[in-house]
C-alpha cells in the first residue's frame, strides 16, 4: 500500500485495540499471554467482586497499573499523536484502559471502557488518578466511599454517552483505520460495521486476520508501530 495524505480527508477516525498496546509490552486481557488465563476475572474485574473485596480488587489494578508504566509508547502510538496534532478533524477511539495514547501526547482519546488512571464513585462521578503506580487515593472526598477504577468491568453496563460519541464520529468517518483489534470484544466490535455503512475508506492494520477482517477493503499486515508511520502522513 503507499503512503496516505490524510490531508485529502476531512474527518479520520483511528480504532485502536489490543494489539496496539501489546507491541509496547503491555498485557493484554484476552488472546496469548492474556491475564486471564492466570487470573479469574470474577475475583478481580466486576463490581460484585469489588464489593466483596475492594482491597483485592485494588490491588490487583496497582499491580496492572505498574506493569503499564514499565511499558513505553511506541513509533505508531507517538506518530498518530502527531498526525492528530496536525489534523484537527482526526479522532483516536480506543477499547484500551491503559493511557498509552495519551502518555504519547494525544489529546481527547475517546475511551470505550474507560481508564486505569480515573476512579469512580457511585455518587460523585469521576475523579482523574494521575500516572503512578500507586491509587493517589481511594475515599471519595464528598462522601467517604471506596472509589473503584473507572473501568468497565465484566456484567458492567457501558457508559452511554461515550459510546453514543463514537458512534458519530465512526458514522461520519470518511477515512476508517482499525489498528490492532481482534472484533471480538463486544459492544465495541459492533461500531465497526458502521464506518463501512457510512462508505469509509476501510484500512485494518494487523498481523492477523481478525472477525471483522471481512468489512475491510485494504488489510495491512504489519504491527502498528511500523505500519502507521510508513503509511500516513500529514
Amino acid at each position: 500500500m503507499e503512503p496516505i495524505s490524510l490531508s485529502q480527508y476531512e474527518r479520520v477516525v483511528f480504532f485502536t485495540g489490543a494489539g496496539m498496546s501489546a507491541e509496547s509490552g503491555v498485557p493484554t486481557y484476552r488472546g496469548r499471554g492474556g491475564i486471564w488465563a492466570q487470573y479469574r476475572w470474577e475475583e478481580y474485574a466486576c463490581q460484585d467482586a469489588f464489593d466483596a473485596d475492594p482491597d483485592k480488587v485494588l490491588a490487583f489494578h496497582q499491580q496492572r497499573r505498574g506493569r503499564v508504566l514499565a511499558c513505553q509508547p511506541h513509533a505508531g502510538h507517538s506518530h498518530l499523536a502527531a498526525l492528530q496534532g496536525a489534523h484537527p478533524g482526526l479522532s483516536i477511539v480506543t477499547q484500551n484502559t491503559d493511557g498509552m495514547h495519551q502518555r504519547a501526547s494525544a489529546r481527547d482519546v475517546v475511551e470505550l471502557h474507560g481508564s486505569l488512571w480515573r476512579l469512580r464513585c457511585a455518587r460523585h462521578g469521576r475523579i482523574e488518578d494521575l500516572a503512578a503506580a500507586e491509587y493517589a487515593r481511594r475515599a471519595c472526598a464528598e462522601c467517604g466511599a471506596t472509589l473503584r477504577p473507572d473501568i468497565t468491568w465484566f456484567a458492567d453496563s457501558v457508559n452511554a454517552a461515550v459510546f453514543a460519541r463514537a458512534q458519530r464520529l465512526i458514522e461520519q468517518a470518511q477515512l476508517f483505520v482499525a489498528v490492532g483489534t481482534s472484533g471480538i470484544v463486544y459492544p465495541a466490535a459492533g461500531l465497526v460495521p458502521l464506518a463501512a455503512r457510512g462508505s469509509a475508506r476501510m484500512i485494518e492494520i494487523n498481523p492477523d486476520q481478525t472477525e471483522l477482517s471481512g468489512l475491510f477493503a485494504e488489510h495491512v499486515r504489519e504491527p502498528a508501530g511500523t505500519a502507521v508511520p510508513r503509511l500516513f502522513k500529514y
